[in-house]
C-alpha cells in the first residue's frame, strides 16, 4: 500500500460519535450511542467497517490513492476516471455490504455517491467553492461516516415551500459566524451513528424566485451541532437482545430512521454549500452526478441482499422438503433472475459511463434511471415469493432461544421441529432468519425501505421521462416512430423494397 492515511479505524470511529449529540429515545435523551442497546451493535456493524479498510485481507480491495490529493482512501469515496475504476468502486462497495449480508443501506460510502465529485466540481458551488474542496479532502482523508436529509415533513403538501416557515429547514438569519437555521428534515436514517448530515431542498421541490430564497440553503450539519436533535423512531435491536439467534439481522443491522430538528442551529460559513440561490439549491443534483452515483451504490448493495434471499430460499425449500416441487423450483429461479438483472444493471453502469466533471466519468444516468425504479420493485416481490413459497414455515418455530435451552422441551423440539434434511436446530435457525428479513418489524421497515429509497413511484418515474427529454432519449424514440410513418401513406408505400409489391383488394 502506497499513499498517505488518516482513515478512521472501527475504535476511531466509536470515538467519534461521543461528542454529546442529542439523540432521543423513549422520551430520554441517550447518553452514548455506542453503548446504547437500541444502537450498541449497529455501530460495532459500521465499526467493523472501518476495520476492514486496515486489514491486510481487504484493504487492497477497498482502498486506493486519489491521485487528485495523493490520500488514501475507500475506493468509491474518490472519483473514478475510467470504467475501470468504476468496476474496482462497485467491488469495494460489494465487499463492505457483504459484511451487513445487504441490509445496512445507509453505509459511510452511501454519502460517497454525492462526496467523491465535490472536490472536482467545487466551482459549481461559486462563493462556496473552497468549503466544497474543504470538505472533500477531510472526507475522503478520515473516511467521515455522512448521511443526508433531504424531505420535508409530510405536515401539509397542498402549500407552497416557502409557506412552511414553521415546519421547513429555512435561514432563519444571518451573522458573522454563520447561518442560523430552523426546520425539520427526514428521514434521517442511521444519523444517530454518523459523523455529520447533509441537509439539502429535495430535487423535485419548487424554490420560487423571490419567495424562497430562505430555504435555498445546502450544508452540512455536524451531529454535536447544540441545535440538533434527533427524535428516533422504536429501535428494532432491543426487542431480542438476549440472543442473536431469534433476531441476527435486526439485532445488528437496525440502521434507526429519525427526524432532525434544527432549532435555531448555528451553521458555520464553512460548512455551507449553497445559501439565498435558489437554482443552485436544487441544481445540484444534476452537476454532482449524484442520481449516477447512489443508484450505483444502492443497486450494488441490493445485489449482495438478492444473494443472501437467493441462497436463503434455496435452503428453506430444502429444509420443508419442497424444493423438487416445479412450482417452488421456479420461484428460486425468479429470485435468481432478479438478482442476476440488479447485478447486470450495476455492471452496464459500470463498463458503459458517461464524462462526468474534471476528466472524472459516472455511470450512465439512463442505467441509473432503470436502476432506481425496478430496483423499488423488487424487494416487494421477494416478500411475495417468500410469504407464498415458505407459507407458515417462518411461524411455526419456537418463541426463543429459551425453548431450546429447556430439557424438557428439546427433545420434543428435536423430534417434531426437524427438517427434510436438517436437525430441528438448524432449520429454526435458518427460518427464524428468513422471518427477520422479510417478517419481523425489522423485515417489514426494509420492505417500505426498498419501495422508497428513490423516492415515490411517481416522481422515479417523472424523473426518467425528464431525464429522457432533456437528454434526447424520447425523441430518438419518437424520430423511430416518425420513420415508420413515413414508410407509407394513403397511395400505399413510399420507399423500401415494398413499392414495388402491387395492392390488392
Amino acid at each position: 500500500m502506497t499513499g498517505p492515511t488518516s482513515l478512521m479505524t472501527g475504535d476511531a470511529y466509536l470515538e467519534s460519535l461521543r461528542d454529546g449529540r442529542q439523540v432521543f429515545l423513549d422520551g430520554e435523551r441517550v447518553k452514548d450511542v455506542t453503548r446504547h442497546p437500541a444502537f450498541r451493535n449497529s455501530a460495532l456493524s459500521v465499526a467493523r467497517l472501518y476495520d476492514a479498510l486496515h486489514d491486510p485481507a481487504t484493504a487492497g480491495t477497498l482502498t486506493a490513492v486519489d491521485e487528485a490529493t495523493g490520500i488514501r482512501t475507500h475506493r468509491f469515496f474518490k472519483p473514478s476516471r475510467s470504467a475501470a475504476e468504476l468496476v474496482e468502486a462497485r467491488e469495494a462497495i460489494a465487499t463492505w455490504a457483504r459484511m451487513s449480508y445487504g441490509f445496512l443501506g445507509r453505509t459511510p460510502e452511501y454519502k460517497a455517491s454525492f462526496m467523491a465529485g465535490l472536490g472536482v466540481n467545487a466551482g459549481y458551488y461559486g462563493p462556496y467553492a473552497a468549503n466544497a474542496t474543504a470538505w472533500y479532502r477531510e472526507f475522503v482523508s478520515r473516511a467521515l461516516y455522512l448521511n443526508h436529509v433531504i424531505i420535508n415533513p409530510p405536515v401539509d403538501r397542498k402549500r407552497a415551500i416557502h409557506d412552511m416557515e414553521d415546519v421547513f429547514v429555512r435561514a432563519v438569519r444571518e451573522t458573522d459566524a454563520g447561518v442560523v437555521v430552523s426546520g425539520a428534515k427526514m428521514l434521517a436514517t442511521g444519523s444517530a451513528i454518523t459523523n455529520a448530515g447533509f441537509v439539502a431542498p429535495v430535487g423535485s421541490a419548487v424554490l420560487a424566485p423571490g419567495k424562497a430564497e430562505a430555504f435555498a440553503l445546502v450544508f452540512f450539519v455536524r451531529m454535536d451541532n447544540p441545535g440538533v436533535k434527533l427524535v428516533c423512531r422504536t429501535p428494532y435491536a432491543t426487542q431480542h437482545a438476549g440472543s442473536p439467534f431469534d433476531a441476527p439481522l435486526s439485532s445488528r443491522f437496525d440502521e434507526n430512521d429519525s427526524v432532525l430538528l434544527l432549532d435555531e442551529a448555528l451553521i458555520p460559513w464553512e460548512d455551507v454549500l449553497v445559501h439565498r440561490d435558489v437554482e443552485r439549491a436544487t441544481g445540484f443534483y444534476a452537476a454532482s452526478g449524484f442520481p449516477n452515483l447512489y443508484n450505483f451504490q444502492s443497486g450494488t448493495r441490493l445485489s449482495v441482499k438478492l444473494d443472501l434471499m437467493a441462497g436463503l430460499l434455496a435452503r428453506g425449500t430444502r429444509a420443508n422438503g419442497t424444493d423438487g416441487f416445479r412450482g417452488v423450483q421456479a420461484a428460486v429461479g425468479e429470485i435468481i433472475t432478479m438478482r442476476d438483472m440488479v447485478w447486470a444493471l450495476t455492471t452496464a453502469m459500470a463498463h458503459d459511463p458517461e464524462p462526468g466533471s474534471g476528466g472524472t466519468v459516472v455511470p450512465r444516468l439512463e442505467h441509473a434511471s432503470a436502476l432506481r425504479m425496478y430496483n423499488a420493485q423488487v424487494w416487494d416481490r421477494v416478500h411475495e415469493i417468500f410469504e407464498t413459497i415458505l407459507g407458515g414455515a417462518p411461524l411455526a418455530v419456537p418463541s426463543s432461544a429459551r425453548d431450546l435451552a429447556n430439557p424438557e422441551l428439546r427433545p420434543l423440539i428435536d423430534r417434531f421441529y426437524r427438517g427434510s434434511d436438517t436437525s430441528a436446530l438448524e432449520r429454526i435457525k435458518l427460518l427464524k432468519l428468513a422471518w427477520d428479513a422479510i417478517g419481523t418489524e425489522f423485515g417489514g421497515r426494509h420492505e417500505l425501505y426498498e419501495r422508497n429509497y428513490s423516492g415515490n413511484g411517481e416522481q422515479v418515474r417523472l424523473d426518467a421521462l425528464r431525464w429522457a427529454t432533456r437528454r434526447g432519449g424520447l425523441a430518438r424514440c419518437e424520430d423511430l416512430v416518425q420513420q415508420c410513418l413515413d414508410d407509407y401513406d394513403l397511395d400505399g408505400w413510399r420507399r423500401g423494397p415494398w413499392r414495388d409489391v402491387a395492392l390488392t383488394d
